[in-house]
């Protein structure tokens, strides 16, 4: 039995709606996944009626960015959260509502930059039709595409998302890992690797996250090759952190799937009773 921990939907950056996800996943035989959204629980509940009838499970979970040290945009998932906890879904519509703002942002620089390539402005409403909540880049990325300005949605990141950025708003990790635990979560380092591949550095900021209650590491996953996600295992297992595994599946990347890591690895339910233990504690 396979599983992804680590899946996005329309209700933040992804492609499929939360139902269309766990249709695919039944098909490939994926038996238990996290619809993990960007500072977002919207998917969690229509994910769980699908997954009902599907005969697959899915636990709750989100995706924090969060700001740690000189590192930004550091994304720290929570899993087996309370999605019904009043301030918690406070603080989501706070970022929510920051998140809406940088991309209308992002969306007014791009609309600029077409201009002066004498190019038709994106229309607002094209965008937001890719999209089931707040729009994210990869929704803009396919109104480009739909629009025949880009080739790919990697050209549509090189060319006009990067260029045109606006830097995010975080949490600090602390008070995140904390916020996590209130709601009866498990905190969970997202792609290491993301922060650095100086192995080094990221092992001693892994030695430093546990001592801020940091409960595990996302050691199967699409960004780390294999001598890094040796690594990671290594270094939870030293560490007494839970190992996880996830796609970070959004629908748009190429030869990415749910369930499957780098060179077709598949993410073994092993990983599952230590998680649950955590999770139960």
């Amino acid at each position: 039995m396979t599983i992804d921990l680590h899946i996005h939907s329309s209700f933040s950056d992804g492609a499929y709606s939360p139902a269309e996800l766990v249709a695919r996943a039944a098909a490939l035989d994926v038996r238990v996944i996290a619809i993990a959204d960007h500072d977002s629980i919207a998917g969690v509940a229509e994910a769980a009626k699908a997954a009902a009838v599907a005969g697959i499970e899915v636990i709750p979970a989100v995706e924090l960015s969060v700001q740690f040290q000189e590192w930004q945009d550091v994304h720290l998932l929570g899993y087996g959260i309370d999605c019904h906890d009043e301030q918690f879904l406070q603080q989501l519509d706070y970022f929510r509502n920051r998140r809406e703002r940088r991309n209308d942002e992002i969306l007014e620089r791009i609309n600029e930059c077409l201009r002066t390539e004498g190019r038709t402005a994106l229309q607002h409403e094209r965008v937001v039709a890719f999209a089931r909540g707040a729009i994210g880049r990869p929704h803009i990325a396919r109104a480009l595409l739909e629009q025949g300005y880009v080739v790919s949605v990697e050209d549509a990141f090189q060319r006009y998302l990067i260029p045109c950025n606006v830097p995010k708003f975080y949490w600090p990790i602390c008070d995140a890992i904390n916020e996590i635990h209130r709601i009866g979560g498990v905190a969970v380092l997202a792609h290491p690797t993301s922060i650095t591949r100086d192995m080094a550095v990221l092992g001693a900021a892994i030695q430093t996250l546990r001592l801020y209650g940091l409960d595990g590491i996302e050691v199967y996953n699409n960004m780390g090759w294999p001598l890094e996600i040796e690594f990671l295992r290594r270094t939870a297992e030293g560490c007494g952190l839970l190992a996880t595994a996830g796609s970070d599946f959004h629908g748009i990347e190429e030869r990415l799937e749910i369930g499957r890591g780098r060179e077709g690895m598949s993410f073994d339910n092993a990983l599952l009773a230590p998680l649950y233990e955590r999770m139960r504690k």
